[in-house]
């Protein structure tokens, strides 16, 4: 029985030309998205289509030629020597176009490989690459383990779509016309009538059924997404699942989707079933009507013996590719459907893009950030900061402090340009040696900054590569220079792999501390005019706190620095002191002055030391 699913640094991204995004909804918008990637290699695309042509005239040939051969055993007695040479000849000729036609096919595959994989590539690296140009909003907000889905069936169906049409619809349309030629040409129209009508029968059975069938394939594979996003989701927090010995929690989750498939998926195979017999039943009326007419034809003399083989032979070639046909119009369709979620990817808006004209920003040396009445809101319901104005003069350091949910790190989001001010319209702006950030390439900004963040996460790579992930076109001794700043060498020395040692999925082979350490040395690599402490220093013990500390300060030494803690002795040589209460700036000085106004700060630092004792 046929199923539904038959075998089958930084980078440029590729310019497509005529590349605009048609709108979803329709076949032919997909197509039309996906040739342009084709047509760059447009001369393969013509080689392969004459391969192809080639190889259907060969492969129509061969009935003919049997016909030939059958009727030239029917010779009169004492004919030895046509016996032994009209055969032969033949026989010769069948097998050169035989062989013609697998040649021409394996051709025209070779000729078209290249176009398919590159087809492929371009499409999956301007995915890719758009979906890294995508908001911190939209990641939030999207299931990974989904959209990943979504792009390797996107992938996969460029191959299949390409495949199934230009390999088998194509070639069979072709060899139709051929043989509907022939028939018409050599015999009544009789024989061209009883193939065209169940031609027509058979697509349109097979049309009206895979629509209405579609609709249960679609859902299923929105059931198996959903499904591998349960368990890409479940697997990456395998951690807090132990924490809270919720293992058959997470496997009741899995299995409630998975018994949703399951049952999708007996929906889908139970019309396919219904879908396959209909098919068989229309061939199988053709094949005999179309025989009875020949064997009634020789019957009555009209027709030789070869004639019967022949037609025989062009019924058996064209119904068997046709017994297929429902199964291509579906993996074609399920392409496109594939096809068109990938592309979907690509018409997601930037919140964050740049300006037109946008130039990369310009710095001297350590720069002049200003926070210019920002206000800013996740939700427009909530608002996060409230007009906070403040300035980091070039090569000092201010640090930010406050309780959670403050703002403190979205001050760092915004810098970054994660997101933009929400009144810009108003004169809310953040500038950077007078330059608004909002008017240079986000690319340049961000290369001007280095940031530990408060939650640190690892590529599942070798510590060295996480370290050199800050210049990755550095060596390994640079590497080591890193990690001897961030006090991590002795640990790394240690291990037996040394620097090559896997971190693990998120790096969670490492520790909280050790994982930090790594993350302050891949940005003390980086070594950029600008940089972000986000509770740098939260998952280290005293100890290694205080050396690292004096590290950090003299990497800071020279550069504009912002400092966002919740331990308020980590900043006090700060030049200047931020008090953040929900998104308001309630003070701002020195750490004498501030304990002095004996205010928050001076609340704050009390109940730490405190603590401390």
């Amino acid at each position: 029985m046929r199923s539904d699913n038959p075998a089958r640094g930084h980078v440029a991204l590729p310019n497509v030309p005529g590349q605009a995004a048609p709108v979803r909804g329709s076949d032919w918008a997909t197509l039309k998205t996906l040739l342009p990637y084709l047509w760059q290699y447009k001369w393969r695309v013509i080689a392969a289509l004459g391969f192809m042509v080639a190889a259907k005239v060969a492969n129509v040939g061969v009935p003919v030629l049997l016909k030939q051969l059958v009727d030239a055993m029917t010779i009169p007695p004492g004919s030895a020597q046509a016996l032994l040479v009209v055969p032969v000849a033949l026989l010769l000729a069948y097998g050169g176009l035989r062989l013609c036609t697998s040649l021409f096919t394996e051709l025209r595959e070779l000729v078209f490989a290249k176009a398919t994989e590159g087809a492929t590539r371009h499409i999956a690296l301007q995915v890719f690459g758009h979906l890294h140009g995508l908001s911190l909003r939209f990641h939030l907000e999207r299931q990974t383990g989904g959209m990943t889905r979504d792009i390797e069936r996107g992938t996969r169906g460029v191959q299949s779509l390409i495949s199934y049409s230009l390999y088998s619809i194509v070639p069979t349309l072709i060899e139709v016309t051929l043989v509907l030629a022939l028939l018409g040409t050599q015999f009544d129209m009789g024989y061209v009538w009883i193939t065209l009508g169940a031609l027509v029968l058979y697509v349109a059975f097979t049309v009206t059924v895979t629509e209405w069938r579609t609709q249960f394939r679609r859902r299923m594979n929105e059931l198996e997404s959903n499904s591998q996003s349960r368990a890409i989701d479940s697997l990456l927090n395998y951690e807090t699942v132990k924490y809270f010995n919720n293992e058959a929690f997470e496997a009741r989750r899995y299995d409630e989707a998975l018994q949703k498939l399951r049952r999708a998926r007996l929906v889908s195979q139970r019309t396919l079933s219904m879908l396959n017999a209909g098919q068989q039943l229309i061939i199988a009326v053709a094949l005999v009507l179309m025989l009875w007419r020949a064997t009634q034809g020789v019957v009555d003399g009209r027709l030789t013996l070869g004639d019967l083989v022949m037609i025989n032979a062009f019924m058996i070639q064209l119904y068997i590719p046709l017994g297929f046909l429902g199964v291509l119009y579906r993996e074609i369709k399920q392409s496109l459907t594939d096809l068109e979620k990938m592309f979907s990817l690509l018409e997601k808006e930037r919140e964050i893009a740049d300006a037109p004209g946008a130039r990369p920003l310009a710095l001297d040396g350590p720069p002049t950030i200003r926070f210019e009445n920002v206000r800013f809101a996740y939700e427009p319901a909530r608002e996060i900061l409230h007009g906070v104005s403040f300035e980091i003069p070039a090569g000092k350091t201010v640090a930010v402090v406050g309780p959670s949910g403050s703002g403190k790190s979205t001050l760092a989001r915004l810098l970054y340009r994660f997101y933009d001010v929400s009144n810009r319209d108003e004169g809310g702006r953040i500038t950077v040696d007078g330059q608004d950030i909002a008017q240079v390439a986000q690319g340049s900004v961000r290369q001007a900054i280095g940031i530990v963040p408060q939650d640190t996460v690892l590529f599942n790579d070798t510590i060295e590569y996480n370290i050199l992930y800050g210049r990755p076109d550095e060596g390994h001794e640079a590497a080591v220079a890193a990690a001897r700043a961030a006090h991590i060498h002795g640990f790394i020395d240690k291990l037996p792999q040394g620097y090559k040692t896997m971190v693990g999925e998120r790096g969670l082979k490492l520790s909280g501390g050790e994982k930090q350490r790594v993350a302050i040395a891949r940005t003390l690599l980086k070594n950029p005019p600008i940089m972000i402490f986000d509770e740098a220093t939260s998952a280290l013990d005293s100890a290694n706190e205080r050396a690292i500390q004096a590290e950090l300060r003299s990497a800071a030494a020279d550069k504009t620095t912002l400092v966002i803690a919740h331990r308020l002795s980590t900043v006090v040589d700060a030049h200047e002191i931020l008090v953040l209460e929900h998104g308001h700036i309630v003070e701002r000085g020195r750490h004498a002055h501030l304990l002095a106004l004996g205010g928050a700060y001076a609340r704050m630092w009390a109940l730490q030391q405190a603590g401390n004792d």
